[in-house]
């Protein structure tokens, strides 16, 4: 669900944005004279040697056995894993691939080899180098090929628009020895970009290119319900579209002793059982239908589990911390909209917006309000702009807009610390709206040239959110702003936005540790205009883009920190969104089966299920699943 899920989707994505940057070597002429490297740090040296048995944070001796069960709202029509333009992919079905590296969840910025064994490039990072594993193999045997290394990443190009602009920096892939691709980018200096490579989901161009069950060409393109060959830790062992899915463990998989995946996929079958409705969904959780469940609901915090399996034990609630993580997330203007294109009339539905209010009455106090784009991670700025960062804000005044704010004042939202400041803000976003072209006519808002009403909608695809939009939308509503809020369901949901057809949504960006080429997606002008971009609100300002390229091709920490604090305070000042809240943690209910080593990974905890195992003790205190 977009709202009180849309934090916890875009932690993890930006922990695996944090996680998935590197620093290689040599391009294929010199990788041939022995240069490799085993893994790759963006800042600084990888912590473990060429070698390592296991990573830090797993139980190397745990038991193997038992069935995950996972509760997922909604439905799938789809088991092609990367397809974004038809169909709704089913939940898991990435845990039947590898990437070319795998991530390290301590340290920030790192990877180890994975179905590539090691990797190089040159200091220029105007290319990058893999060598395959041998032992790497599909399911049905045959090995893992630069060839199919080469067709994943056409067809994650063809299939995805999304992907296609992640990789659009990538020249060529081609095939420079036995076991060796190499991947040639358009510009020099990106740091990202071997690393963005390494990413990649890696498919198996015999099958997909292969005929299917029914005698008919299968094509990665479309939809279908035939289970894909794997190569990964696991397989699809049994499904009903829309229902369910259930994942077997790959019992021969080449990967199982490999130093990344030591400690890790332990379960025997990982089942996703699919809910149309959040409120069944809980309820199934406390009726032990499933094993887990992500608590995204403040309210359900703190008063949906007061049942007699919490109060005797059987399920467990904890709170884990986010580290490593930053976010920014509220309601997203689609400016598009020419009633949204004047920064006077955002910043008005920002003072419209009693966050306090909403806390202390929705939220049982359990929320913070993000003053940052990278709210949470020390790249988040603060005070006024000095030294290298203030230059950057004055060359990228030079490019575009900026303003005048960014270097006058620190950024705030309103805070409504009585009831007064309530109605001081409430006047001061009338004063704004003023300025901006409306005016107050028989207590409606309406623009003061044509004399039509300043009308909007909220747009959202859950009734859980109806309780955070319905008071804003009162709040707005004495400002004269006819609001309604319209609850669609999920897939309309999603190709509404992917289409820009929406006024207002609430969703937000996810950030690591070491942004980079995403913030093109998220902020850069040429995202604003391409269909299912994360540029939701349509950002065009050339500005930011400069300060986005600061970013990327920053040439060493202290760089990447000047230039982030630089585009969070253009981005601040500009109003893009009317920011919401947060939590710097991940709130978990678990039936008491599992357990966990005593130290979880610092950048991606809890990592259920990857670290955690099947534990009989346990088990026979809480009881089999029913």
């Amino acid at each position: 669900m977009v709202g009180f899920a849309t934090v916890r989707w875009m932690r993890l994505a930006a922990v695996a944005a944090a996680v998935l940057a590197s620093g290689l070597s040599l391009p294929s002429s010199e990788a041939a004279e022995g240069v490799w490297k085993h893994g790759t740090a963006l800042m600084g040296e990888v912590k473990r040697p060429a070698g390592f048995s296991h990573f830090d944070y797993v139980n190397p001796n745990a038991p193997k056995g038992g069935r995950v069960r996972f509760g997922a709202m909604g439905t799938f029509d789809s088991l092609n894993p990367i397809n974004s333009l038809k169909g709704t992919s089913a939940a898991g079905i990435s845990l039947i691939y590898d990437q070319l590296l795998a991530t390290a969840l301590d340290e920030p910025s790192t990877m180890y080899g994975h179905i590539a064994e090691a990797m190089s490039y040159p200091a220029d990072y105007s290319s990058v180098t893999f060598r395959l594993n041998p032992a790497a193999k599909w399911h049905d045997g045959t090995p893992i090929t630069p060839e199919d290394v080469i067709w994943s990443l056409e067809a994650a190009k063809q299939s995805n628009p999304g992907q296609a602009f992640y990789y659009k920096n990538v020249n060529s892939a081609e095939k420079t020895g036995e076991r060796e691709v190499t991947f040639t980018f358009d510009e020099k200096g990106n740091r990202e970009l071997p690393h963005i490579v390494g990413q990649l989901t890696i498919l198996p161009k015999h099958w997909w290119t292969g005929t299917g069950a029914d005698g008919k060409p299968r094509d990665i393109m479309g939809t279908s319900l035939e289970p894909p060959l794997g190569g990964g830790a696991y397989r699809v062992k049994t499904f009903e579209a829309g229902r369910y899915i259930t994942y077997e463990r790959v019992k021969d998989y080449w990967a199982a002793d490999l130093n990344v995946n030591v400690g890790k996929n332990y379960f025997d079958e990982l089942h996703y059982e699919y809910y149309r409705d959040e409120t069944v969904l809980v309820e199934a959780f406390k009726g032990d239908r499933f094993d887990w469940r992500t608590e995204n609901s403040a309210k359900n915090w703190a008063t949906a589990y007061d049942f007699p399996a919490r109060k005797d034990g059987r399920v467990i609630l904890e709170s884990f911390p986010e580290r490593g993580s930053g976010v920014m997330v509220g309601f997203v203007f689609n400016m598009r909209d020419p009633k949204f294109q004047d920064p006077r009339v955002r910043l008005a539905f920002n003072y419209a917006f009693n966050f306090e209010d909403m806390n202390r009455t929705v939220f049982f106090g359990q929320y913070v309000r993000p003053n940052s784009y990278f709210f949470g991670l020390d790249l988040a700025s603060s005070g006024l702009p000095q030294g290298r960062e203030l230059e950057l804000l004055q060359a990228a005044k030079e490019k575009g807009p900026i303003p005048e704010e960014v270097f006058t004042k620190t950024y705030a939202n309103p805070v409504v610390n009585q009831p007064t400041d309530e109605r001081t803000h409430l006047r001061e976003a009338l004063r704004l709206l003023r300025e901006a072209g409306w005016e107050t006519r028989d207590g409606k808002l309406v623009n003061t040239k044509t004399g039509q009403p300043f009308q909007t909608e909220f747009m959202i695809n859950s009734p859980t959110f109806e309780r955070v939009a319905v008071p804003f939308r009162a709040m707005l509503g004495r400002l004269g702003i006819d609001v309604t809020v319209r609850n669609v369901d999920p897939s309309q949901y999603i190709n509404r936005i992917r289409s820009r057809d929406f006024q207002i949504i609430y969703t937000g960006w996810g950030q690591s540790q070491s942004p980079g080429n995403e913030q093109r997606d998220y902020f850069g002008s040429e995202a604003a205009d391409r269909e299912s971009s994360r540029n939701h609100g349509g950002i065009k300002n050339p500005a930011i883009d400069f300060l986005i390229d600061q970013v990327i091709f920053a040439k060493d920490r202290a760089e990447l920190e000047h230039a982030t604090r630089a585009l969070d305070r253009v981005l601040l000042w500009n109003h893009y969104v009317v920011p919401g809240w947060t939590l710097n943690a991940t709130r978990a209910a678990r039936w008491d089966r599992f357990s966990r080593p005593d130290m979880l990974p610092r950048y991606a905890e809890p990592a259920f299920p990857t670290v955690w195992w099947w534990d009989e003790a346990k088990v026979a205190k809480t009881g089999a699943p029913r």
